[in-house]
This record gives structure tokens, sequence and C-alpha cells, in this order.
């Protein structure tokens, strides 16, 4: 069965278009318990929504998981992980933040609740309406 997820990226940092041009990255650094625990929970053909942060405050494009958890490189120590996503597609209309805190179905997201979370799980139904910004 298929998971939905976000993963928020600061756009100067790691950008969407950072990612077409590269066709796959390792989601590297992230450093949080929750968000790592996300991460594991990943398979190769889920798919995720790429968010940019801070900037922006949008949802830009889909990508998918090509590859599952492994362990992360870039952790000078403990126990971290990281998984590959590639492109799908970008959106002709990004989808901010604040069109998606208007709508009633989406206000317990994690992303509304948990803001700072890099990598957040969402159901199928969630990944749709985001997508549906009307």
């Amino acid at each position: 069965m298929k998971n939905y997820w976000l993963v928020k990226s600061e756009p100067e940092a790691y950008s969407w278009s950072d990612l077409v041009k590269e066709k796959k990255t390792s989601w590297t650094g992230v450093r949080n318990f929750k968000a790592r625990n996300n991460l594991r929970s990943m398979r190769v053909g889920d798919e995720v929504l790429f968010y940019h942060s801070v900037t922006d405050k949008a949802v830009v494009g889909i990508a998918k998981v090509v590859r599952a958890a492994y362990p992360d490189r870039t952790a000078k120590e403990g126990d971290w992980s990281t998984v590959d996503l590639a492109p799908v597609k970008p959106l002709r209309n990004p989808v901010t933040l604040d069109q998606i805190k208007v709508k009633r179905s989406l206000r317990n997201i994690s992303l509304i609740r948990q803001s700072r979370l890099s990598v957040h799980a969402l159901t199928a139904a969630e990944f749709r309406e985001i997508l549906n910004p009307r």
C-alpha cells in the first residue's frame, strides 16, 4: 500500500529546481527523531509533496521515494537515516501554506500542528486535498 508524505526544504538550501536538475537526491541531514522515523517508514513508490519553507511557504512539486531508508552518511554521530527522492512533476500553481490553513479538513495535519518538523506523514485524502487548493 502506498503512503504519502510532505518534505520541507528551504529553497536557498535545496530547492525543487535543484531536485529536478539532479534527477535524484538523498534526503540527508534530518536530525529530529519524529522526522527520522517518518523517513524510516517511507517505501519505494510512496508519493511526496515537496514544500519550500521559510520564504515561499508552498508545495511546489510532487516527488517519489526511489530508495527506502538507509543510514545517513552525513551524520557524525547517532542513528540517522535518509531516503532517495526523485522528482515526478512540478505543480503548475504552487499551493501556499495560507491555502492549506484555510481548509477545515487540513487543520490537524502535522504541517500545521508541528510546523518545525521537516518530514510529515499524510493520509491519501490529505495529500489529494492539498493538491486541490480550491
